[in-house]
């Protein structure tokens, strides 16, 4: 996270989140670089679809794709890029246990608004806990972004 950060500020780059299955643990990890405060600008937790849809996304998006989408991801990362103008929106969305008839699995979007591009991942989650899928995720954020954001 330090190089992404570092990246980020070199390159007078912002970016804010909008998390939900992570509870904001993208955003915790990026405060905990010196300097964050320079790039970050804003990160939402919403667990909740009343607040995806209180934070912009449409809520036919959900109902027609489920809250565990790539298109749900799409939305959250454009709409708190838009709400907060930063250059760089992220959006997490996914389930980090299962049942019988959902896999784990996670949704995640970054949205560069420099060039209106939208760059997505989905991964199946495979650790026991959720702490450890959590990480999973942090680790697919990291790969996502350091193959788009940083090599353009």
């Amino acid at each position: 996270m330090k190089e992404i950060v570092e990246f980020l500020i070199a390159n007078n780059l912002t970016i804010s989140t909008m998390e939900s299955c992570t509870g904001g643990l993208l955003a915790s990890l990026i405060t905990d670089i010196p300097g964050a405060s320079d790039i970050l600008k804003f990160s939402a937790v919403t667990y909740s679809s009343e607040f995806k849809i209180k934070m912009g996304v449409n809520p036919e998006t959900i109902n027609k794709y489920t809250v565990y989408s790539a298109e749900v991801s799409k939305e959250m990362a454009y709409n708190i890029s838009k709400y907060t103008e930063s250059l760089i929106g992220v959006g997490i969305t996914g389930r980090l246990t299962s049942n019988l008839k959902e896999e784990k699995s996670v949704d995640l979007c970054i949205y560069d608004r420099r060039f209106d591009k939208y760059y997505h991942t989905y991964k199946k989650l495979e650790k026991n806990t959720r702490p450890e899928n959590k990480q999973e995720v942090i680790t697919e954020f990291i790969k996502l972004f350091n193959s788009t954001i940083k090599d353009n």
